[in-house]
């Protein structure tokens, strides 16, 4: 496995294969997009998702949670999909077990009472300055911080001879802000173009590499 770690503010930010950001100066592991429920709710409809993409989004948690070790992990939105459903049940048990303080920066798609996240000991707020960081679920900019957020699923297009093109989720940094990429499975991605002092990190597989 390959991570990238970026200093921004003096402050270091290894980026993972995952999707996920460990922020070391305060161990706090950040992951945007996760989008629980939604296997489920498509599921339920009709479409073929195999039940193995919700296995994989609470498998990779768990990894990450023991790579880390994090004090804190900061949801930065789009947690859960829609309204709830059973795999609702499955992350209540996933958080009475991890040894982390939990937080929710709330996205478009968390319409779950905030009474529930109450009841399991998890902050809900709408954004969230910490040090140098502005903390978002949209992309924004605020005089003074640097953006951290995730909602776009960012990815980037590589291109190779003739017609050959490859589409990879991203970590997308600009001058004021680093995207992180949908850490959920079976969510999409958005192709972002990259613009001159813009750094893109792609996730091939098992590495995160910088293109």
């Amino acid at each position: 496995m390959t991570t990238q770690t970026l200093t921004i503010a003096g402050q270091h930010l290894e980026l993972h294969p995952s999707g996920a950001v460990y922020w070391k100066e305060e161990s706090v592991l950040l992951i945007s997009d996760v989008h629980l429920g939604k296997v489920t709710h498509f599921r339920k409809y009709g479409s073929p998702v195999p039940q193995k993409a919700i296995d994989h989004n609470f498998e990779v948690l768990e990894q990450n949670l023991n790579y880390f070790r994090p004090q804190t992990v900061c949801f930065l939105g789009d947690l859960f999909h829609s309204s709830m459903n059973s795999e609702w049940h499955r992350f209540e048990s996933w958080v009475k077990k991890a040894q982390a303080k939990f937080l929710l920066v709330a996205g478009n798609h968390d319409i779950i009472s905030p009474l529930k996240y109450e009841a399991l000991g998890i902050a809900l707020v709408p954004e969230l300055s910490w040090g140098p960081f502005y903390l978002t679920h949209y992309p924004e900019e605020r005089e003074g911080y640097f953006n951290l957020s995730g909602h776009i699923h960012p990815a980037v297009r590589l291109r190779g001879h003739g017609r050959q093109s490859l589409r990879l989720p991203c970590f997308f940094r600009n001058k004021h802000q680093l995207i992180l990429p949908a850490f959920g499975a079976f969510t999409g991605s958005h192709i972002l173009e990259k613009n001159e002092g813009d750094e893109v990190y792609a996730i091939a597989e098992a590495a995160v590499i910088k293109i």
